[in-house]
């Protein structure tokens, strides 16, 4: 049996109040004010060195994907006149031993994965051929093809690699494996692909977000080069006792503070602490998916039957209908946080290019947990309207999956 005055404390622990959005939202301007000028900050307001697409781009390009365990290998085909052609796609898994061991091998794999691709896909490996690569890691750009990596995140610690142009590594694989002709033409991040492959088709498009494994975002700033905010590292908001023991047992304590509150890879980890305090009954496993978080919450059937079999599943091999419908509540306490704050987050990069919501904003966003989670996108949209009122239909939220890849072929393109 569950202390009902516990609950309501999470509750009240874990609410984004409005008044405290509005101070969110002043604090992530001075952090992007700060990092922009070169001073201290938890933005890093990166130069992208790349501007959003006229629509005109034509023809046919490569692009890769590498944004954590998963990586993509595309081909796109760019008509002109913002319309896209046809399009394949091939996904590889990375290994532990890939994300974990030396750097070299990393890349010598990913060089692999190209080759194997463009022989399924019936490309002359000995031509030559431009590749937009989206690499959702910070880098600091030294150019539209170079970036050097400031620091792993999504538990990649692959050796040799921090501080180098990934690029340059990159390349260098691809001679190894006999694909001299193929060549890195343009880096970017995740975020920077998303807002491109989306603008590409709608002019309006001027934010581009990550809500997945991870989270970040990024905009175009006056002189209309793309800045990529890096803003899962924001360090302003508010902090629980959940998060700050989550936070001191992660690999990067002390960083990626907004993201360990916001993102696929650790939204589980926050669900699992506050319910072995709502439960203490209950002995839940040392790891708690936030995909099992994202199905409690999706479950209708009666007696949350659903619930109790995938906790059986996962080792929980007894439980009753309070039980489960306490988890659910504490599914709901972490995801509802989680979606204020991004609101908080989109606003924030909204009213410093636009103080007014004067025009308007695509949002273009890419991710699990915006696309898959069966309340998050609803919530991001009503905190959205909370926060500007009926200024808030000049904002069109629009999900842009496999966003990655294809604006990475666009910026290859352009």
């Amino acid at each position: 049996m569950y202390d009902k005055s516990t609950l309501k404390k999470s509750e009240k622990l874990f609410y984004v109040s409005l008044p405290e959005i509005r101070k969110f939202v002043r604090d992530f301007h001075q952090e992007m004010w700060k990092g922009l000028c070169g001073k201290k900050s938890s933005l890093k307001m990166i130069h992208t060195y790349l501007r959003k697409p006229t629509g005109s781009e034509k023809g046919r390009f490569l692009a890769l994907d590498l944004g954590g365990t998963h990586f993509r290998v595309m081909s796109l085909e760019l008509k002109g006149k913002r319309k896209t052609g046809a399009s394949s796609v091939k996904t590889f898994v990375l290994g532990k031993k890939h994300i974990t061991g030396k750097g070299k091998e990393l890349f010598d794999f990913i060089a692999g994965c190209i080759k194997i691709f463009m022989k399924e896909y019936k490309l002359d490996t000995g031509a030559e051929y431009s590749v937009g690569f989206t690499f959702s890691f910070p880098v600091k750009k030294k150019g539209i093809a170079s970036g050097v990596l400031l620091r792993w995140t999504k538990d990649f610690s692959a050796s040799g690699v921090e501080g180098k142009d990934v690029v340059e590594l990159l390349n260098a694989s691809l001679e190894r494996k006999g694909l001299s002709g193929t060549k890195i033409t343009a880096l970017a991040n995740d975020t920077v692909s998303t807002l491109t492959a989306r603008s590409y088709e709608d002019p309006d498009c001027d934010v581009g977000v990550i809500l997945g494994t991870g989270t970040n975002a990024c905009y175009p700033e006056k002189d209309r080069e793309i800045v990529n905010i890096e803003w899962g590292n924001f360090n302003k908001q508010r902090l629980t006792h959940y998060d700050r023991k989550l936070d001191k047992c992660s690999g990067n304590p002390g960083e990626q503070l907004f993201e360990k509150m916001v993102s696929g890879m650790y939204l589980g980890e926050v669900v699992r602490r506050l319910a072995k305090d709502l439960l203490p009954g209950i002995n839940f496993p040392k790891y708690f998916k936030s995909e099992y978080a994202s199905a409690i919450e999706s479950d209708t059937s009666k007696g949350l039957r659903k619930t109790g079999s995938l906790l059986k599943k996962i080792g929980i091999k007894s439980s009753d209908y309070a039980d489960r419908k306490l988890l659910k509540k504490a599914c709901v306490i972490v995801s509802t946080r989680a979606s204020r704050l991004a609101a908080a987050a989109i606003a924030s990069v909204i009213t410093k290019m636009d103080p007014r919501l004067g025009r308007r904003h695509t949002v273009a966003i890419d991710g699990s947990v915006y696309e898959k989670h069966p309340r998050f996108s609803c919530r991001v949209k009503n905190t959205l309207k909370e926060i500007f009122g009926g200024k808030a239909r000049h904002i069109k939220l629009v999900l842009t999956k496999s966003a990655s890849a294809k604006g990475a072929a666009i910026i290859a393109a352009a």
